[in-house]
């Protein structure tokens, strides 16, 4: 079921990036916070949102909690900090009494700062986490015997029913997911509508004639891909590319690999409806685990091997926490490595996504459903919880290198070498924005 169903056109995107953006902030703002009460530092402010307040009210801590009026990021301001970015301490902190000014954070042990600064980001990646370990346990694994929960439209005879357990197809035994994909490097089909199913159902065998497995068929589109763009739908069944029939989605991948970026032409079924399409794939630079990237053209359409849906049934809770860990580390170590190759020159600048690609995404996986956009909220917790532990000053990971010279050095940083090492962080910061925007439209 979508998200935000009564916003439509450009207001769709838009509040679609707001929630998004605001959640997430939220969980950033709020691990600096919670963690810098835990360690004795009082906040004055914690405001969602940046600009005019809209609304306020004070806790019996002493912290205001705010929602400002332009929706595009927040903050949280620390006792005896001049500013939001925490850069400079008020000069009217000197004044107070030792007690005082270890409850702000200027005036706090170098560990509790350390601490309440790397929060933020850590809270992101927990949030991650948190998130894929609660899809991974509610979404779960596929059940072994293989069973059919769900029976999907298709362009071919199917006598399978919802409950059936799959025996074996075609002859070839099915004891296990595993060997699904074993049978795929084999099977042949001569006709598509003679695949022959040996199931039981209600304990009973019976030998019924159903739909191919590896179907061309549309499971999910990627958000901003081709085939979004060509207006395809989950569920769509492509019979043919540039009037050649195909039954395998392996020779739907291989066409569009040697298309090298020239349109296709597509016949697709949809509801009982065959027309014709037009599909122009893009370029992307996939990342490889020896390092370097390599050019693959992709029209952003995710298969399954299943033409049916199956049951499934939960996954071991140890299992999820390391699938889940697992999950968050790929975004950060697959960010890190293409920021390095776009920065190193090694590919192009449009695998970066600026402000308006991010509200795209977030609208596309809104309409997706509910689970689509949580677990977008995961994919951008990760990343912005990286992108903040970059050392660039005015960023998390600019304070804490600050303070990793102070552990050093045993001294903070001189205060005029710091004053100009944040306005070149904000510019720097700025200046990334700017061109992640333009990057946006450009590409």
């Amino acid at each position: 079921m979508e998200v935000f169903p009564y916003f439509g056109g450009i207001l769709h995107p838009v509040i679609s990036f707001i929630v998004s953006l605001s959640i997430i902030v939220f969980v950033h703002e709020y691990g600096h916070y919670i963690v810098g009460k835990w360690t004795g530092i009082k906040a004055d402010v914690f405001s969602v949102g940046m600009g005019p307040v809209i609304l306020s009210r004070v806790d019996k801590n002493g912290t205001t909690w705010q929602i400002a009026a332009i929706p595009f990021g927040g903050f949280v301001k620390f006792k005896g900090d001049a500013n939001i970015s925490s850069s400079h301490a008020d000069f009217r902190s000197k004044s107070l009494n030792e007690n005082d000014l270890r409850t702000t954070l200027h005036g706090a042990p170098l560990w509790a700062r350390t601490a309440t600064v790397a929060a933020g980001p850590i809270f992101n990646f927990v949030f991650s986490i948190a998130i894929f370990f609660m899809l991974f346990v509610s979404v779960g694994q596929v059940r072994e015997p293989l069973t059919v929960s769900k029976i999907n439209p298709l362009p071919f005879v199917n006598q399978l029913e919802k409950g059936d357990e799959i025996i074996s197809i075609s002859g070839y035994k099915i004891g296990s997911a595993s060997s699904v994909s074993d049978m795929l490097e084999n099977i042949e089909y001569n006709d598509p509508n003679s695949i022959q199913y040996e199931i039981r159902r209600d304990g009973e065998i019976y030998f019924v004639v159903g739909p191919p497995i590896d179907l061309p068929r549309v499971s999910s589109l990627v958000p901003l891909s081709a085939a979004v763009e060509a207006n395809l739908n989950a569920g769509d069944v492509i019979l043919e590319i540039n009037g050649e029939p195909i039954s395998k989605f392996n020779q739907l991948k291989e066409a569009v690999e040697k298309s090298s970026g020239s349109s296709i032409g597509l016949k697709i079924w949809r509801d009982a409806t065959i027309f014709q399409t037009t599909i122009i794939p893009k370029r992307e630079d996939i990342p490889q685990p020896e390092g370097g990237f390599i050019t693959k053209w992709r029209i952003g359409i995710v298969g399954s091997i299943y033409p049916f849906d199956l049951l499934t049934e939960p996954i071991p809770l140890l299992q999820a926490v390391r699938l889940s860990i697992f999950q968050t580390y790929s975004i950060i170590s697959s960010s890190i490595n293409g920021l390095y190759h776009i920065i190193a020159g090694n590919i192009s600048t449009c695998n970066l996504s600026g402000p308006v690609e991010i509200a795209e995404i977030s609208s596309h996986m809104a309409k997706e459903g509910i689970q689509s956009f949580i677990q977008t909220l995961a994919l951008f917790s990760a990343a912005i919880g990286f992108m903040n532990l970059l050392p660039i000053p005015v960023l998390d990971g600019g304070h804490l290198v600050f303070y990793a010279y102070e552990a050093i050095f045993k001294k903070p940083p001189n205060q005029k070498a710091l004053s100009v090492l944040m306005t070149t962080g904000l510019t720097l910061v700025l200046f990334f924005m700017m061109f992640a925007i333009f990057n946006d439209y450009y590409c």
